[in-house]
């Protein structure tokens, strides 16, 4: 679904939990973000747009982990992809993300800071904190503690470092696991959990992402929000 667009060009897309950003197979086109061929090279999405053999394109400008929701970013030239993905080089890009937790937080504000390590294993990533040298720094604040058994708490979690599942292994190190968190998570809770809601999802959703960037000799300020979803709130 489409959030935003731009005159330049530069999309905003809602994506859903359980849809790939982009596919790694062509056997993963289906669950991925657009049902076209992707070039890994390129990053960028390309279909048959007219019977000339004109091809349309759409450059992929940042990924979620298929298990989480959100904003996730496009453009519709390259020259405007590299510009932007230099912004978020650059560490010029505002990500905002609301998660569910297990447990409440000592303090409501904290700014997180940690060294993690991070490998590919069997092509794919797994992190871990409090033994690397990548530094991964994060501002947590609590939004709404829950009620219920059991304690959950919903999170308003900036990441001012862009690591690889930074936010979930942060929050697992401070007790707090993000609730459906298979890799990361409490895993007996999160299927005492799935048994009670009716739901295995990840409860984190990339609700804003903001900056400003350089295009067609202007600067351009550009915002999008997804709404948190409904079942974040009605859990806790």
């Amino acid at each position: 679904m489409e959030l935003r667009r731009d005159a330049n060009g530069l999309l905003a897309l809602h994506k859903p939990a359980g849809v790939m950003s982009h596919p790694n197979t062509p056997a993963d086109q289906p669950r991925a973000l657009l049902t076209a061929n992707y070039q890994l090279d390129g990053e960028f999405f390309e279909w048959p747009e007219d019977e000339a053999g004109g091809r349309g394109r759409l450059w992929l400008l940042n990924r979620l982990d298929s298990a989480t929701s959100g904003v996730i970013l496009a453009a519709t030239s390259e020259a405007l992809a590299m510009e932007v993905r230099a912004q978020f080089k650059r560490k010029q890009v505002r990500k905002i993300y609301g998660a569910v937790v297990f447990g409440i937080p000592k303090r409501p504000l904290e700014l997180w800071r940690d060294l993690l390590s991070i490998e590919k294993r069997a092509g794919q990533i797994r992190t871990a904190a409090g033994r690397g040298q990548v530094l991964a720094e994060s501002q947590m604040s609590l939004v709404r503690a829950g009620r219920r058994e059991p304690r959950l708490a919903l999170l308003r979690l900036e990441p001012r470092t862009g690591r690889s599942h930074q936010l979930r292994v942060q929050c697992a190190r401070r007790g707090l696991p993000i609730v459906g968190d298979q890799t990361y998570g409490d895993f007996a809770r999160n299927r005492e959990f799935a048994r009670q809601a009716g739901t295995k999802r990840l409860f984190l959703h990339s609700m804003e992402t903001s900056f400003e960037y350089e295009f067609g000799g202007r600067r351009h300020a550009f915002s999008a929000k997804s709404p948190l979803p409904e079942e974040f709130e009605s859990v806790l």
